[in-house]
């Protein structure tokens, strides 16, 4: 059974590598940010340089990589637009003096090391990089109409034959939740698949506050063995 395991382990690896060009995206935030959410439409605007803070009063910097994957799947997932035509869309706003070009640095490990330190920064790296000293901020599906506090959470069971061999990773949720906070469907829609199921079993566990009817919300899910 270990053999079929370590079978099964290694076939998903090298699927997850196959596709990790069109992987998902994971939204951290410095620690001084005291938002654990943040909405889809919000997102867009701190990005689009449109707005400072966040609906908590949270004052936020956006971070950016200047290129690859996970700057690109980022500008299409949530802005709507193309990286060069992002790079446009942010020259035209320093040209007329309305703002200043944001940070931008070449990797995922130095847009971790840059929010990490820098109070009220908020960036975006590749679902699988290790993020260490940041904290990972929920993306609220635009679907969702109220605001939702979760009450109850079931910490999803970290495979140990993963866990020894430090793989890491993200699992993207669909949460379709009941007025009275249950979770009635759980619907995996990005992420790892390694870690699809397990994080699935414990999602369908987690109970929400009341609402005046059903809604929808999407969650991350992150997998990280401790030090």
């Amino acid at each position: 059974m270990k053999t079929t395991l370590l079978m099964l382990i290694n076939g998903l690896l090298m699927l997850t590598a196959m596709n990790a060009f069109a992987s998902d995206i994971k939204i951290i935030a410095n620690t001084s940010v005291s938002s654990t959410t943040i909405s889809v439409s919000d997102l867009k605007s701190v990005f689009l340089l449109q707005k400072r803070t966040l609906r908590d009063g949270s004052p936020v910097v956006p971070v950016l990589t200047k290129s690859g994957p996970s700057q690109d799947l980022f500008v299409r997932q949530y802005l709507n637009r193309e990286t060069e035509e992002l790079q446009y869309y942010y020259q035209g706003l320093v040209f007329t003096g309305k703002t200043s070009m944001p940070k931008q640095l070449t990797s995922d490990a130095e847009v971790v090391e840059y929010v990490s330190k820098t109070k009220g920064a908020i960036g975006y790296v590749n679902s699988t990089s290790p993020t260490e000293g940041v904290k990972i901020l929920t993306v609220l599906s635009e679907e969702s109409k109220f605001q939702r506090t979760l009450l109850k959470r079931m910490e999803p069971e970290y495979p140990e034959a993963l866990k020894i061999r430090h793989i890491t990773g993200n699992v993207r949720l669909l949460l379709t939740i009941s007025p009275k906070g249950s979770v009635e469907n759980v619907e995996v829609v990005g992420g790892n698949p390694i870690f699809a199921e397990t994080a699935a079993k414990a999602a369908r566990l987690w109970v929400y506050s009341a609402a005046p009817s059903q809604t929808k919300l999407e969650v991350n899910i992150a997998f990280e063995p401790g030090p």
